[in-house]
């Protein structure tokens, strides 16, 4: 027997409700950062604001056809779903349009679309169907292998269009995983070695080899007492030489010269307010102009002149910041805690594993890129050229997060279902 009830009735308004705040905020934040006084009707086509207008109003019509689609297709589908935009990356690979050094757009007429977007609900719903097997164990090194080749198939070829943001976008989903029961040890590892980088980039190889040799004979002494192998202690330092070495090597070797630019100037050992640290530093400027409660609505000088680089895309918060000032900042970012926060408690409350797996991977993508980006305009993390969920210019960016955050509620509102 199944209880049935109206999908309007079961939908959670919360998230709804949330994602309208966030969209109209965002617009009015793209229509801020590049105002034009001869085009000053927030619905005009010709600018940006406009355009974005038009992507909420199909938005709209997105999510209506998601609600009406069977809950069933999600899962039988979710496998030929990420193939297709597998296949939508290659063909932009071979096919592409390249804007600003990333070959990642395929261009329909006048029209450009970003397949990598895409690609983020895509993985969450493969990895969410092969992750909700029955008997399935995340400590067989096996199944943690498949998993990641869904995980990794599509970072690597974004990697390859030389988009190495939304790559690195599909870390994120080790949260989900670390919820199904993947190991702890291993987000305790990735923090250690990502410290470990960003300590050699700082003091060296050589000192940060001391450091380490100091740490693991300090442990080698501590740990007698349970007879502390020597041959661990060996093979511990062995592979932190060969990591190190390894982060000095792509330092230098792999990376492009902007690439290592930027990390120098965020890590603080190269300034470059002509160059690669120009965007971060007139962003710095941008929202410390703000004050506790901003310049007000059109008044931003930072953004009106044009003197933050890409101030309608990855830099959007700036505007925020300079505008509504702190306490327009901090009402943003309580917005998203609220809706992450809301995700997960969403996503606990799903009776079968597939619609809370897809509700954590909904929920790792949001926090990434909310994280990410702001952390990037105030100089917490490198510019890696990612937007702000529902903020940022651009179709691709918003028609991906709308049907991402749908699929979820869509599945949410069948919870009550009984089979």
């Amino acid at each position: 027997m199944r209880e049935r009830n109206s999908i309007l009735k079961n939908i959670d308004w919360i998230l709804v409700g949330l994602y309208f705040i966030l969209a109209l905020m965002g617009w009015i934040s793209v229509y801020a950062a590049v105002y034009n006084t001869e085009h000053a009707s927030i619905f005009d086509l010709s600018q940006r604001y406009g355009k974005q207008a038009l992507w909420i109003i199909t938005s709209l019509g997105l999510i209506f056809i998601i609600l009406m689609i069977d809950m069933k297709f999600f899962t039988s589908f979710a496998y030929i779903i990420y193939g297709a935009t597998l296949f939508l990356l290659i063909v932009v690979l071979l096919l592409g349009k390249e804007v600003a050094g990333s070959k990642s757009w395929i261009e329909i007429g006048s029209f450009a679309l970003q397949p990598s977007e895409f690609a983020k609900f895509a993985t969450s719903l493969a990895l969410a169907k092969y992750l909700s097997m029955v008997q399935l164990n995340l400590k067989d090194f096996r199944q943690v292998f498949k998993a990641g080749v869904l995980i990794l198939a599509p970072a690597g070829l974004i990697f390859l269009q030389n988009d190495t943001g939304s790559a690195l976008v599909y870390f994120a989903f080790i949260f989900v995983l670390y919820r199904e029961g993947f190991s702890g040890n291993f987000l305790v590892l990735g923090f250690v070695l990502a410290l470990v980088f960003v300590l050699t980039l700082l003091v060296g190889k050589l000192t940060m080899l001391i450091v380490i040799g100091l740490i693991a004979i300090f442990l080698f002494l501590l740990m007698k007492k349970v007879r502390m192998n020597i041959l661990t202690l060996v093979g511990i330092l062995i592979l932190s030489a060969g990591f190190i070495f390894s982060i000095d090597y792509a330092f230098e070797n792999i990376l492009q010269e902007h690439q290592k630019t930027r990390i120098e100037v965020l890590l603080g050992k190269k300034t470059d307010y002509r160059g690669a640290g120009y965007n971060v530093h007139q962003s710095l400027i941008a929202i410390g102009s703000g004050g506790p409660t901003g310049k007000g609505f059109l008044q931003g000088t930072q953004t009106k002149y044009n003197f933050v680089p890409e101030q309608s895309t990855d830099f959007i918060f700036c505007t925020v910041g300079e505008e509504w000032g702190f306490m327009g900042t901090a009402l943003v970012v309580g917005l998203f805690l609220f809706l992450l926060i809301r995700i997960i408690i969403v996503a606990e409350r799903q009776r079968s594993a597939f619609s809370r797996i897809y509700g954590y991977g909904v929920a790792s993508i949001l926090f990434f890129h909310f994280a990410v980006n702001i952390a990037m305009t105030i100089g917490l993390a490198p510019v890696i050229g990612i937007p702000l969920p529902f903020f940022s210019y651009g179709g691709s960016s918003l028609w991906s997060f709308t049907i991402l955050l749908f699929i979820f509620i869509k599945m949410d509102s069948h919870r009550l279902e009984l089979l």
